[in-house]
């Protein structure tokens, strides 16, 4: 007798997990929205003590303390500062610097990383180790040694010995961040640009540039920062009040045993809207930098 064969069973598909409800997902997402904008009030907390006390006359401030309401919009302040220090000068100078910082710190670590990352230079990791244990040292530890060849080569009191060592201190970071980037780029890429005949040089400007521009534009605008921000190193190598900048100048304000507190909040309120305007100018460069390394 021919066996019948019983009909095969079908296993039932494998239950789906039970999914959060939206009114979960939307409470969280509340929650973390509210954490976070407390945590942007009270970043904004100084920066608003300054607002405060920038419009406040001397007398005002001794009398009723920091925290205490203007009783009168006191403007003086903005104007002694801007005399006292001659900021359009100081601010020049921080433009040049910072400006030419970034530019040639970016283009210092795209040449360095491209070597490292794609050129494959033996010892690379070790060359890496080296650029992340630069930016690990302390600026103090710095000062002696850059103050002393900034004097052997005629650079003290230059602009331009600022921008040199601060293109070295930025490439540093700039190289170390782009040669792991590098470091994962498509082969097939590199091959078939040289199959077509493109060189180094080629493959660089139309190959390699193009799909890291996210990652340069960011550091572009971190390197302009940074190094507006700067004070101990153009604090020792900038003693001329014609090559000093802006972090520098508000520093002059403070004396020995007496601090003008509302003239040194105007000097930092009219030195911080630059850097603040900088960032809102690019500050849809900088978010899609991020978002497309996050993609990445």
């Amino acid at each position: 007798m021919a066996a019948t064969l019983a009909p095969a069973r079908r296993t039932p598909p494998p239950a789906h997990p039970a999914r959060r409800p939206r009114q979960h997902r939307g409470v969280g997402r509340w929650l973390v929205l509210l954490l976070v904008g407390a945590a942007a009030l009270v970043m904004l907390v100084p920066f608003a003590f300054m607002l405060l006390n920038a419009f406040k006359s001397p007398g005002d401030y001794s009398a009723n303390g920091p925290l205490s309401w203007p009783t009168e919009f006191y403007t003086t302040g903005l104007r002694t500062y801007w005399e006292q220090v001659d900021f359009p000068v100081k601010l020049w100078n921080s433009i040049v610097i910072s400006g030419s910082v970034a530019v040639l710190a970016v283009i210092v670590s795209l040449l360095s990383a491209y070597a490292l990352g794609i050129g494959r230079v033996r010892g690379r990791l070790w060359i890496i180790g080296l650029f992340l244990l630069a930016n690990m040292l302390p600026q103090e530890a710095l000062v002696y040694p850059l103050y002393h060849f900034a004097k052997e080569a005629g650079l003290y009191n230059s602009r331009l010995a600022v921008i040199i060592i601060f293109t070295v201190i930025q490439a540093a970071f700039g190289t170390y961040l782009l040669a792991s980037v590098l470091g994962t780029f498509p082969r097939t890429l590199l091959e078939a640009a040289a199959l077509d005949g493109a060189g180094t040089w080629r493959i660089l400007w139309r190959v390699v540039l193009p799909n890291v521009r996210p990652t340069i534009a960011v550091l572009l605008v971190f390197f302009f920062i940074w190094t507006w921000n700067e004070f101990l190193i153009p604090l020792v190598m900038l003693i001329d009040n014609q090559t000093q900048t802006v972090p520098v100048a508000i520093a002059t304000l403070q004396g020995d045993r007496l601090m003008d507190a509302p003239t040194t909040n105007a000097g930092a309120l009219l030195s911080l809207l630059p850097a603040i305007l900088f960032f809102l100018i690019f500050q849809r460069t900088l978010a899609r930098g991020i978002t497309a390394g996050a993609d990445k």
